[in-house]
């Protein structure tokens, strides 16, 4: 199956080998695991007979098909077909991973602990925005002292009170990833329950109510939202492998770099998305990046997993992560 470099290049374009594919080969420059696979095909092929380009392109195909169903150790044991179906098809892909419609118990996460603040101060009047058309501030006021304490209140707010819904982020979130999973609307210039959130209350409660919005918040509300940080939407993207990672790593408390090395491992080239600057090298940008928006914003916020604070420096914000039960009544993994 070698071809000489003067003789027709093989993909029928009529050009001499050397002119051809040979220059699309992959060169020393390439990414050691491009150049892995082209070795391994060549092997492959020695000492292989087909009567046929047609056979030879059979053979490639399959052995290309078993490559991508063999675990990689840079994926975390996914293959690359895995891998495929979790960053591209994440709610399609039922033979990996199931979610639950709804939780067998009442969950517990800050996401609901605001959401049931916001439920009640809707109630069956209805809660009148401000002209902005955010939520009233005196409501955001004592939903804020409600949720913090007092202690923690008076630290966030001793440089400023809170004056505006987008003061007070977490609420601020709440009620946006609640209006895109249809639970909260405007109607009548009040904000309202929807029928369809007042039935799943009714029927489920919170068990109900929790899957829509981990639905809203993973697949429609976007991460960069306010963050200061590049785009980035791996990141985000890439959710379901973070919480196959904690499924199968956070039964005992790790520091969270442990998640974010796991995640570079895999996706190395996010590094190229990120310019250098004096203060921070593209790997700590990302690093950073991903510490704030998958563990703190999204498995932390959610319920998912929970963090224990190991040192609190400036510019240097150590914790633990270990899973929550929450995680496997939500999400099951077929692998």
């Amino acid at each position: 199956m070698k071809i000489s470099r003067n003789e027709p290049c093989t993909c029928g374009s009529g050009k001499k080998y050397k002119k051809c594919c040979l220059e699309k080969e992959p060169s020393s420059a390439s990414p050691d695991g491009l150049k892995d696979v082209f070795a391994d095909l060549r092997q492959a092929l020695e000492g292989q007979d087909f009567n046929s380009l047609e056979e030879a392109n059979v053979f490639l195909a399959e052995r290309v098909r078993h490559q991508g169903q063999a675990p990689l150790a840079d994926f975390d044991g996914l293959s690359s077909e895995q891998m495929h179906r979790f960053l591209h098809f994440p709610f399609e892909s039922e033979e990996l991973v199931n979610y639950r419609a709804s939780i067998s118990k009442e969950p517990e996460a800050p996401i609901l602990t605001l959401f049931r603040l916001l439920v009640e101060a809707i109630g069956e009047s209805g809660l009148k925005p401000t002209a902005k058309g955010n939520l009233p501030r005196n409501f955001c006021r004592e939903t804020a002292l409600s949720y913090w304490g007092e202690e923690v209140h008076r630290e966030k707010t001793r440089h400023g009170n809170i004056n505006s819904e987008e003061d007070f982020f977490e609420l601020h979130v709440t009620r946006l990833v609640a209006e895109m999973a249809g639970l909260v609307r405007k109607y009548s210039g009040k904000f309202i329950l929807s029928r369809n959130c007042r039935q799943v209350l009714h029927e489920q409660g919170m068990a109900g109510i929790y899957p829509r919005l981990f639905h809203s918040y993973t697949q429609q509300f976007n991460w960069a939202y306010r963050d200061g940080y590049p785009e980035l939407g791996l990141i985000q993207q890439s959710f379901l492998f973070t919480l196959y990672l904690l499924q199968r790593h956070g039964e005992r408390w790790r520091p969270h770099m442990y998640y974010a090395d796991r995640f570079l491992k895999a996706f190395p080239k996010i590094l190229d998305e990120v310019e250098p600057s004096t203060y921070r090298t593209p790997e700590e940008t990302v690093r950073s990046c991903y510490t704030l928006r998958m563990l703190e914003n999204y498995l932390d916020f959610l319920g998912l997993a929970e963090l224990q604070e190991t040192s609190k420096e400036l510019f240097s914000y150590q914790f633990n992560v270990r899973k929550r039960p929450l995680l496997d009544a939500v999400v099951t993994f077929r692998i």
